[in-house]
């Protein structure tokens, strides 16, 4: 909005209703005001309320702040989420017809593509079955038997139906498997919602810039031990302060909760020695980085082989999903093949098993990983180029179809050092490139994804809303 409505601040009813212009250049309705106007020739119209703004407003009657997870309310970058209508490819649409570029992929899991013709088609035919038995189904074990013949760490596999779920339960399982109560995890590296993650959590915590929430009970957390991630002295005095009682160190293999944050070497191989030597567990939590930063996931790509894993997002093909596994020998306790309990009604839900097994297939085809590693660098390299051309600090990175761009100089090695971006420069650069066309996560906090889908004109046209939306700011 800066640079049409210089010194205009539309963030309330009344100075909507105000609110004349005669920009006829400005095409798109604008997050920071969610009005929509409509010009006819030179005349000045006013502005009015769009579908998305009353579409939230009656939401927010209904659901705490109006969303169902907290980042997608807007409240780090400012105005109101759109309302999305559909999607396909790497394109979406909110209620108000307005297009966009789509960077988010619903949080991972669209990596070949929103509402891809080939997934729909198997759904169609899955749903002909039916969409839930709460009993075994044959779809299980092939998409058990890809994922364990992908994933270097996994023997066995337990499918349950979203990422809190499968850390909730990889984190039950290491205590089971050690006889020992406390774990590791890293300053904003996210791992669910369950209660002994909401310890120095990333995600929407550090987007809202809430404490540790309250209703956890201290006694919920005072066996989770943190570090500063990429903090290999930190971590060496934990276990030398808390010798035979560390379960797991558990992590992001790369920091996708905080910004995307990739290890350095030596703290992956560092990690790797310390759980073995102290006789700890080594968990990846590649829900997110799982077949995404390569068919074997962060662990294949890094030639790092943890104990146990998690897995979501894509091996669900963009239904409820989640999974863990690990060693045949760690996994034979998970119920009823051992003592440690876990359960769960949707788990191994024919539709996510069907819609995994699809997209898993396409991502196993040659070229893949090199397609989204080109044009995710081209995308990366020319937002900070166009950035730092205009003046301003920015670094980014990326890996395959992963990528993050910080308003910081850099280098950004933890969530400490990403906490010194400009976030107020981030929000004025997010409502301007949706108003662009362009559809990042929105806050600085988070990791971009591009897919199969996207391609070099998509790119091409993100780059140059980038480059004009930089030189406003």
């Amino acid at each position: 909005m800066a640079a049409a409505f210089t010194g205009l601040a539309l963030s309330s009813p009344s100075l909507l209703t105000q609110a004349v212009v005669s920009d006829r250049r400005f095409r798109r309705r604008s997050a920071a005001s969610v009005v929509r106007m409509t010009l006819v020739g030179e005349e000045k119209k006013t502005y009015t309320l769009t579908k998305s703004e009353e579409a939230f407003k009656a939401a927010k009657e209904l659901m705490p702040g109006g969303v169902n997870s907290p980042v997608r309310a807007f409240k780090s970058v400012g105005g109101q989420p759109i309302i999305i209508d559909s999607v396909k490819g790497s394109h979406m649409w909110d209620i108000d017809g307005n297009e966009y570029i789509d960077y988010v992929g619903s949080w991972g899991p669209a990596i070949i593509g929103h509402a891809d013709d080939e997934v729909l088609a198997a759904l169609a035919e899955t749903m002909k079955k039916g969409t839930s038995f709460g009993a075994p189904c044959l779809l299980e074990n092939v998409l058990a038997e890809m994922v364990i013949s992908a994933v270097p760490s996994i023997e066995m596999v337990r499918f349950v139906n979203s990422g809190t779920e499968a850390c909730m339960g990889v984190l039950r399982l290491a205590r089971a498997f050690t006889g020992r109560e406390k774990i590791i995890k890293f300053e904003g590296c996210y791992h669910g919602h369950a209660d002994p993650f909401l310890v120095k959590a990333g995600s929407g915590v550090a987007t809202l810039g809430l404490p540790d929430s309250p209703g956890v009970p201290k006694a919920a957390t005072y066996t989770t031990l943190t570090s500063p991630y990429n903090d290999i002295s930190t971590v060496e005095s934990l276990f030398e302060t808390n010798k035979g009682e560390i379960a797991a160190v558990i992590l992001e293999p790369v920091v996708g909760n905080a910004g995307f944050i990739p290890p350095t070497p030596e703290f992956l191989s560092f990690i790797r020695k310390v759980t073995k030597d102290n006789g700890a567990l080594l968990i990846f939590d590649e829900v997110m980085t799982g077949f995404r930063l390569s068919y074997g996931g962060a662990q294949e790509y890094f030639g790092m082989t943890p104990d146990l894993t998690t897995l979501g997002k894509i091996i669900g093909g963009g239904l409820p999903v989640g999974a863990y596994g690990g060693r045949r020998e760690i996994m034979e306790l998970v119920a009823p093949a051992g003592p440690m309990y876990q359960a769960g009604t949707l788990s191994g839900n024919p539709l996510a098993m069907t819609a995994g097994i699809h997209t898993l297939k396409r991502l196993k085809q040659p070229g893949t990983y090199e397609y989204l590693n080109k044009i995710t660098g081209e995308l990366v390299q020319g937002i900070v180029d166009a950035g730092k051309k205009a003046g301003h600090a920015i670094s980014g990175g990326y890996i395959n179809g992963m990528f993050g761009f910080f308003f910081t100089d850099g280098p950004v090695y933890n969530f400490e050092d990403a906490k010194k971006s400009d976030t107020a420069k981030f929000g004025k650069f997010y409502r301007a490139m949706l108003e662009e066309g362009v559809y990042f996560a929105p806050s600085q906090f988070e990791a971009g994804f591009t897919s199969l889908a996207h391609t070099h004109e998509d790119i091409q046209q993100t780059i140059a809303a980038a480059d004009k939306v930089f030189k406003t700011l």
